[in-house]
């Protein structure tokens, strides 16, 4: 699940467009898959894409395939940390502020933070697929500055993944990644083999 609050997202070249601010959320799962080149790329494949925005909603889905549904977003911020919250999507996430190490989460597959730091991204491509039409969409997105810092949950409930019944399924890493310039490259289309 990753969380991204947004500043001035907007079209790349549409300089008469205005920026908007926004929160997103992404469900997404870790995939390779081999292009019509024979090429091996490595990304993230789109399970479910929320925003709080109608207008994000809805410009979102023109651009793309993601199928963006609007919820709402709370952010509550305390000193102890803070919390971000959906009533509409189940989920509530608690992150503790600390000046200690933090550990990774108990039963993570991850033996220290540098190896789970290899699933922290940035992996370059975006997945998504029309099974209608056979095809697979690929976006390769370009970040800068991308450095994740571990951050510790102290608690977290998702209804969307709980709904998934993943046998087995647990927290294993949470990074918090602040100021990217980020932007998407024009999406290609692939028939599905």
């Amino acid at each position: 699940m990753a969380m991204v609050d947004t500043k001035a997202l907007k079209p790349k070249g549409f300089p008469f467009f205005p920026g908007n601010n926004f929160f997103l959320i992404g469900y997404r799962i870790f995939v390779r898959y081999t292009n019509a080149a024979g090429k091996t790329l490595r990304g993230l494949y789109i399970l479910k894409s929320e925003t709080n925005s109608k207008k994000m909603e809805l410009l979102g889905n023109f651009f793309t395939h993601y199928n963006y549904k609007t919820t709402d977003i709370t952010q509550i911020k305390k000193e102890e940390g803070y919390i971000i919250k959906s009533v509409k999507s189940d989920f509530e996430i608690v992150i503790e502020n600390t000046q200690e190490e933090i550990a990774l989460p108990p039963g993570s597959p991850f033996e220290n933070w540098k190896e789970a730091r290899r699933f922290a991204g940035p992996l370059p491509f975006t997945f998504s697929g029309n099974e209608l039409k056979n095809q697979v969409l690929i976006i390769e997105g370009v970040r800068e500055h991308w450095q994740p810092v571990p951050i510790k949950i102290s608690s977290y409930h998702i209804g969307f993944l709980n709904d998934l019944n993943l046998c087995g399924s647990q927290l294993a890493n949470a990074f918090e990644i602040k100021k990217i310039p980020y932007y998407w490259k024009k999406g290609k289309i692939e028939k599905w083999h």
